[in-house]
């Protein structure tokens, strides 16, 4: 029998322990909560993403009745983002969940189909996407999506 181990390195930081540009982004994913449309949920998720040219667009979690209708956060700021300027490669992504009228203790994370898209950009541009998670306790600095969804699924499996 063999044994795969799988670590990942997660920083936990403060906002002033981030670098401006990050700090900036961490406080659009804040503010991106107050756009999202969660009336079945009421919890309000929303990310910001920075592409290598430094501009930043934002999104939230979009709810529908028919739930599969929907959008996560971070894929509508990841798709916004890939239709106005598809040249430019994704670099950071900050994410930030409001509830109870409160934003969370701790951190959450993307779900799995973000992670996947994530990571697509990530195979597709060659190179990592920085995660930032926000928590009121701490900030989780992910290096690399991959690093999220380690036994990946990048489609070179069906060349």
């Amino acid at each position: 029998m063999k044994e795969i181990n799988v670590n990942v390195a997660i920083k936990v930081v403060m906002p002033d322990e981030l670098t401006a540009d990050d700090r900036e982004l961490v406080e659009r994913a804040k503010a991106m909560t107050r756009t999202s449309y969660s009336p079945y949920s009421h919890f309000q998720v929303g990310a910001a993403l920075r592409l290598a040219d430094g501009s930043v667009y934002g999104g939230s979690n979009q709810e529908n009745a028919a739930f599969p209708v929907g959008l996560c956060a971070e894929r509508t700021a990841f798709f916004y983002a890939q239709a106005q300027a598809p040249e430019l490669a994704p670099v950071a992504i900050a994410i930030a969940a409001f509830t109870g009228g409160k934003f969370l203790e701790k951190p959450i994370s993307p779900c799995g189909m973000c992670r996947q898209a994530l990571l697509e950009a990530e195979t597709r541009y060659g190179q990592p996407i920085r995660v930032m998670l926000y928590g009121e306790s701490g900030i989780y600095v992910v290096n690399s999506v991959r690093d999220l969804l380690p036994l990946t699924f990048d489609g070179s499996e069906m060349i």
